[in-house]
């Protein structure tokens, strides 16, 4: 540990903050300056991490292991000290006495109980708002109840006209980008800087990742003849002969799943590190992404569809090395097929906090 051979009264000057560790004064420093970052003299980054009060550990998204903060003396004051790569965004959150918590000093939260750390050389997110752990996010006034007897169940999704509305653009993990991270407003500032066209969003929520998003026409086909037509008919513009489909993870397997086989339906998508491991059965396997590079939509892709109606811009963290095979060989196969295809990486790894600035640029790419 750096900290272990520094003097007590001057233990976190390098990371900008003063006074004695414990004390007010540090804590009031605290609040300005954590979590801090210095150069690792390799290329990467140390972070400060600062919790007060109880035993707790940092639980990072799909980054690193759980880091466990260490007491400094007999005081109040937690600290762990993470090296992180060059550019690197990261959604975390403390773990304490069975519950997770926002990171008090931090103003960039997603949601209520989590934070997002950026290295000082992660590339800016323009357009996405600060919001603090305690703040409530702005939603869609529109409202659609739809009752879908394809998936079954009952679900509300908000619909939000960027721009006064156009084409329309279906944010699969609604939810997330609902009450996790502000899409609506971010969207509403790249149109209103002439970055973005203006679009509808619709909000879709999930309620069975898994069986929803694997490779099955069902979610497609209740989007095409029950969620459509709801939008349709709910008063707000919508362009559906422009449609663009975005989504992340396994909502990015299903957005090229469906520009694949309904492709009458699905011409545009903005794809962040889709699942193209995925095969029927290897969410059971004790190493999913271990089974075929590319998974079932390069086995798709290989039978050479004609997909020269399709605009797809695929990006994928620059930190997730298990997920980078699959992607590119996804990747270049889709090339092969006619598609117009763009290629980019995020600074981050498998986590939705990286992802953000690649959904603004990918959606308008897509519509370009």
């Amino acid at each position: 540990m750096r900290l272990g051979a520094t003097g007590r009264e001057t233990a976190f000057v390098e990371f900008g903050l003063s006074g004695t560790p414990g004390t007010e004064e540090f804590w009031a420093a605290a609040e300005a300056e954590a979590p801090a970052s210095i150069p690792d003299g390799d290329g990467g980054w140390v972070t400060l991490f600062l919790w007060r009060g109880s035993p707790a550990t940092i639980g990072f998204e799909s980054w690193s292991e759980p880091v466990p903060l260490r007491r400094w003396g007999d005081t109040d004051c937690w600290y762990a000290e993470v090296r992180m790569p060059a550019r690197l965004r990261v959604t975390y959150q403390f773990l304490t006495d069975g519950e997770a918590h926002a990171d008090p000093f931090n103003p960039v939260g997603a949601g209520g109980d989590r934070s997002i750390a950026a290295t000082p050389d992660a590339p800016a997110q323009p357009h996405w708002p600060v919001f603090g752990a305690a703040d409530v996010l702005p939603v869609p006034r529109t409202r659609i109840r739809w009752n879908s007897e394809r998936l079954g169940g009952r679900r509300t999704v908000r619909v939000h006209p960027v721009g006064g509305g156009g084409p329309v653009v279906l944010l699969l993990d609604g939810d997330d980008w609902l009450y996790l991270h502000p899409a609506m407003t971010a969207f509403d500032s790249a149109a209103a800087s002439g970055e973005m066209p203006a679009v509808t969003l619709v909000f879709v929520p999930v309620k069975d990742r898994e069986a929803e998003f694997g490779c099955a026409p069902e979610l497609w086909e209740a989007v095409r003849d029950e969620l459509l037509p709801l939008v349709a008919e709910s008063g707000v513009p919508a362009d559906l002969d422009r449609l663009v489909v975005a989504g992340q993870s396994l909502g990015g397997l299903s957005a090229v799943y469906a520009a694949l086989e309904f492709p009458e339906l699905v011409s545009r998508v903005a794809c962040q590190s889709g699942s193209f491991w995925w095969t029927p059965g290897a969410l059971d396997l004790p190493d999913p992404l271990g089974g075929p590079v590319g998974g079932a939509i390069a086995a798709r892709l290989r039978e050479r569809p004609d997909l020269s109606g399709l605009r797809v811009a695929f990006d994928v963290g620059e930190h997730e090395t298990s997920m980078l095979p699959h992607c590119e060989l996804t990747e270049t196969l889709a090339v092969r097929t006619g598609a117009t295809v763009r290629v980019a990486r995020s600074a981050s790894g498998h986590d939705r906090a990286g992802w953000r600035h690649a959904l603004l640029r990918d959606v308008a790419w897509a519509l370009a």
